[in-house]
């Protein structure tokens, strides 16, 4: 696993500062995230360690991570989930208040961290707990092919 000083010191740090021990399962995924710019699913993470780790512990991983607010999970049309790094969450609070671009040629999800959900107003009595936008079309890469 070659990991880049400018990485490593950013993986440590975002291990340390969220209170999570320096393992190379957790190095190893965090690196697959930060090289990545769309989101990725268990099997890509697993393609992508090598299958060093086994199902379990990149399954751990990755709870330990969304807990902690590192990444964040997008529900996928297929009743699956892709994770993608957390920009703006913090120590297990997510405010993910963008949205998700899901390519239905490639088939890869983005996070539109410049676009913003809108706001969706609610009849009395209803509170909302999370909201979630995905928009499906052609990406800028595949748009361009």
């Amino acid at each position: 696993m070659m990991i880049t000083p400018s990485i490593k010191t950013r993986i440590e740090h975002l291990l340390r500062s969220n209170q999570l021990s320096i393992t190379g399962s957790r190095k190893m995924v965090l690196k697959l995230f930060m090289e990545n710019d769309v989101a990725l699913d268990h099997a890509a993470i697993e393609k992508g360690t090598g299958e060093k780790y086994d199902r379990v512990t990149i399954y751990r991983t990755l709870q330990s991570f969304v807990e902690k607010g590192i990444i964040h999970p997008i529900p996928t049309n297929d009743n699956s989930t892709v994770y993608a790094l957390c920009k703006e969450c913090d120590h297990g609070f997510h405010h993910d208040n963008h949205v998700h671009f899901v390519c239905s040629k490639c088939n890869n999800t983005q996070c539109l961290d410049d676009v913003l959900v809108p706001e969706v107003k609610l009849p009395d009595g209803f509170l909302p707990s999370a909201t979630q936008m995905t928009v499906t079309g052609t990406c800028k890469k595949c748009a361009q092919e």
